[in-house]
């Protein structure tokens, strides 16, 4: 924590003290003032693994930068500069917020699925060769699945899988049993987007370093609940989006170590990612900066360090505690519905706030339409991990999933909702 409080100072991020509440202790419901600092709803919104709702800081931000400073940046005229000021003051600010050693390894993408589809394209292309392995879990998105596939048909690698154990958790027996010699990347979810479930990333990385391979690490779920420190996970490369954190959507990033993103080609051409285009040649532009081809997306990059401000002025401790409850309660609460069976693991601890589950009798889809008449968003479907779901015998599911914005009466209504379906309501 103490290491994550300097590295956000480091980048101007203001941090507020813990939210004590009555008693001395974090209420279940979100603190006084954060509800108060998204725009208003009815909706019991319990659908933020697909995207959190913004808070108005992050909306003013953006709208600031297109009323003042929106301009394609350039040092030749006031709005220009101020753009790349703007853009400049967000990539530093990521990069503290990540653990980054230099704003340069901060390359700014569309989101997780783009900067994954930019490490498997670009790092892929240039060191994978036909009998070399990816290694990945049977528990990934299709967006930690598909790119490096696509990589693996294109230079003859193949891609391997290590599987979970009952309770949902990655099996690391298995994986260790699967890293070979041939063994030349581990890719792998920080958190599971369809169970919650926080991975040991930091062992994993450290296991596959030990062979000498790469590691990449989608922390689209993580980012949002807890500190994410790139030194301290020791990995290689890590992509996540902004929209999952309470910034705005097309925006996310991929960080690269700098020695490794110096080795990746570029994944795009344009104009920007190189000094200087002649007809024959051209030369690069440094770090990060060679994969931004084309006008930058400041406006989000602007809405996306305003994402980790606001999230520092709440403070880990005080969101970290409301997490906990708020799961605890998410779980017992679903508990108490007849015939729901939750997917994987029952238990609060070593988790974000986030459930999927199953009503005997009911579809999935039929189940979300049934909360949507009440006013309640969940999400169902095969959460884009299908593999995953099969693993537990099923191909569909609904999820629940809360941010720091939900308080226990909403979740109160999701398990009335739920008995209600139930008992054929």
């Amino acid at each position: 924590m103490g290491d994550r409080r300097e590295f956000l100072q480091a980048a101007g991020v203001t941090l507020i003290g813990t939210v004590v509440l009555r008693g001395g202790r974090h209420s279940a419901q979100a603190p006084t003032g954060w509800a108060g600092r998204f725009p208003p709803t009815t909706i019991a919104y319990l659908d933020s693994a697909a995207t959190t709702r913004r808070p108005t800081e992050v909306i003013d931000a953006i709208s600031h930068f297109y009323r003042t400073d929106n301009a394609n940046p350039t040092p030749l005229h006031e709005l220009g500069r101020r753009a790349a000021a703007a853009y400049d003051d967000a990539r530093r600010t990521v990069a503290a917020f990540i653990g980054a050693k230099d704003p340069l390894e901060v390359v700014f993408t569309r989101g997780t699925t783009e900067a994954i589809n930019l490490a498997a394209a670009a790092w892929g292309s240039a060191n994978l060769q036909a009998g070399d392995e990816i290694l990945l879990s049977v528990a990934e998105h299709a967006s930690n699945m598909v790119p490096w596939q696509m990589i693996a048909r294109r230079t003859g690698a193949r891609i391997g899988y290590f599987d979970l154990n009952d309770d949902g958790s990655l099996k690391l027996s298995d994986f260790e049993a699967r890293l070979s010699r041939r063994t030349k990347l581990v890719a792998v979810s920080h958190v599971s987007n369809a169970l919650g479930m926080v991975n040991p990333v930091a062992e994993i990385c450290g296991r596959a370093r030990a062979i000498g391979a790469v590691t990449m690490v989608d922390a689209a779920q993580s980012i949002p609940h807890m500190p994410v420190d790139v030194q301290a996970l020791g990995c290689d490369l890590l992509a996540f989006s902004s929209h999952k954190m309470a910034g705005p959507m097309g925006a996310g990033v991929l960080w690269a170590r700098a020695e490794l993103l110096e080795r990746m080609p570029p994944y795009q051409g344009g104009s920007n990612m190189a000094h200087a285009v002649g007809l024959h040649d051209m030369e690069l532009s440094a770090g990060a900066l060679k994969f931004g081809a084309g006008t930058p997306n400041v406006a989000d990059a602007v809405g996306m360090a305003a994402a980790v401000r606001f999230l520092g002025s709440l403070g880990w401790s005080a969101m970290e505690a409301h997490g906990r409850e708020i799961t605890a309660h998410l779980l017992n609460r679903l508990g108490e519905v007849p015939g729901l069976r939750i997917v994987g693991s029952a238990r609060p601890e070593g988790r974000i706030p986030l459930a999927a589950f199953n009503l005997a009798g009911h579809q999935p889809a039929d189940v979300a339409k049934a909360c949507d008449r009440e006013g309640i968003a969940v999400r169902a479907g095969d959460m884009a991990a299908l593999p995953l779901l099969k693993r537990f015998g099923i191909e569909s599911a609904v999820r629940a999933s809360c941010y720091l914005y939900t308080t226990t009466a909403e979740i109160d209504r999701l398990a009335v909702a739920l008995k209600r379906t139930a008992q054929g309501h």
